[in-house]
């Protein structure tokens, strides 16, 4: 059980709604099999509020956004509704602290980037995981809903769905054009704090030795750490060690993306056919163990 107890920004809503008035173009130019994708994305909405009092599972630590319902039937037929707690962004981006962002950022640029870009990347990741990840895609016929047929690692996948939507479609000229994104470049700032974070200053809130147990630590890390193996080769995301300090250095930010529209791709073909051993093998091999060396020296 959750309440919220709020007052909407009718600014931020006016802003935010250009998101689901485009939902089904997010759907067709997704990197996901076409069987799995909606044909008609109906009843899309998205609100900003601010948090004047919450009780239950959303305190005393709240989230950022909301996704209601959680059945892809109701989604199906009925849509979905999103909100963003715009006054909880807010804190959460100061508490991250530009202090930690100097400690863990690979080199000048990129703290002077998240200086420049970060609010406005984390509210438009948040309003696309939420309206758009949520939201979209599609179950085969006759399979059964995520939590029955992926079981305990629905949820993880869920998250890294949603968070995959956002990554891939945060470099679209679409949202410079809609007003939506500051420039071209702001994108880049995004990634660079989504790896930093999944792979390191997440790292702070375990002791050595645990695993990842929360779904959205472990689909952060499982994102990140796919997308570092799998560019390997290509050297598109490059772990660097300093002075004994572990680094995330993005060397190609187009391949990036590539990476997260295929990792998005096969996530959603495990939800759409209801693989569970797939969805065993990834968050298992990407999302649940981390180095306690890594994490004594993150802490």
């Amino acid at each position: 059980w959750e309440a919220v107890v709020q007052y909407n920004d009718p600014d931020a809503t006016k802003k935010m709604a250009i998101v689901s008035q485009h939902a089904q173009y997010f759907e067709d130019n997704s990197t996901i099999a076409p069987a799995h994708k909606k044909k008609n994305v109906t009843g899309v909405s998205y609100r900003v509020i601010n948090v004047a009092m919450e009780g239950g599972d959303a305190a005393p630590a709240t989230p950022i956004g909301i996704n209601l319902p959680n059945s892809n039937w109701i989604r199906e037929d009925f849509g979905s509704k999103s909100i963003s707690l715009n006054n909880i962004e807010n804190a959460y981006s100061k508490a991250g602290g530009a202090a930690a962002v100097a400690e863990f950022a690979n080199d000048p640029a990129e703290i002077e980037a998240a200086k420049k870009y970060a609010e406005a990347c984390g509210k438009m990741h948040t309003a696309l995981h939420e309206v758009i990840g949520h939201a979209s895609g599609q179950l085969n016929p006759g399979v059964d809903e995520p939590n029955i047929t992926l079981k305990q690692y629905s949820s993880t996948l869920e998250e890294g769905r949603a968070d995959l939507v956002a990554l891939y479609f945060m470099p679209d000229p679409k949202l410079v054009e809609w007003g939506l994104m500051p420039d071209a470049e702001a994108y880049k700032a995004e990634y660079d704090n989504y790896l930093r974070n999944g792979l390191l200053q997440q790292l702070r809130r375990i002791q050595p030795g645990d695993n990842l147990e929360e779904d959205h630590m472990r689909n952060r890390l499982l994102v990140s750490a796919w997308v570092l193996e799998k560019g390997q080769a290509d050297k598109v995301v490059v772990k660097e060690v300093r002075n004994g300090k572990t680094y995330i250095d993005i060397k190609d930010y187009v391949k990036l993306r590539e990476l997260f529209g295929q990792l998005l791709a096969e996530i959603q073909r495990i939800k759409s056919e209801g693989d569970f051993a797939a969805a065993r093998n990834l968050v298992e091999n990407y999302g649940v163990k981390v180095d306690p060396e890594l994490v004594r020296e993150v802490k």
